[in-house]
């Protein structure tokens, strides 16, 4: 687990993004309160933020995973799934909560964190 499984985690969680945002286009901009007219696709500022978030939170996992001895297929989906849901998604919540954000933006935002975790948690301890 060095630099090159940190690299590929994120791009694996990074990808399954881009099919989860995808797939939940339509209700993702209903909840947060946009229109197809407002999404400017050609801007790389969010894509390349999003992808360089994914190479922080791969890091912290990795280390994560080194020093509680994760090495094994069921314990880095677990371990990921964990932080996943135990941590990244009700800090989430809370955000959402005092912003009145809707509940079905906390869901799907939610479940990319706790899903893109599981698979960063999975490709760390398989690269």
């Amino acid at each position: 687990m060095g630099f090159l499984s940190v690299v590929i985690a994120a791009i694996a969680s990074y990808a399954f993004g881009a099919v989860w945002y995808m797939a939940l286009a339509k209700p993702w901009m209903a909840a947060a309160g946009l229109r197809e007219s407002e999404i400017n696709r050609k801007d790389p500022k969010p894509y390349i933020i999003s992808f360089v978030s994914a190479l922080i939170v791969a890091g912290m996992m990795r280390h994560i995973f080194f020093i509680s001895g994760i090495d094994t297929v069921g314990t880095g989906l677990m371990g990921g799934f964990g932080l996943g849901i135990f941590i990244v998604s009700p800090w989430i919540l809370t955000n959402y909560a005092f912003s009145m954000r809707p509940r079905a933006l906390t869901l799907i935002d939610g479940g990319y964190a706790t899903f893109g975790c599981t698979i960063m948690g999975l490709v760390l301890v398989l690269v």
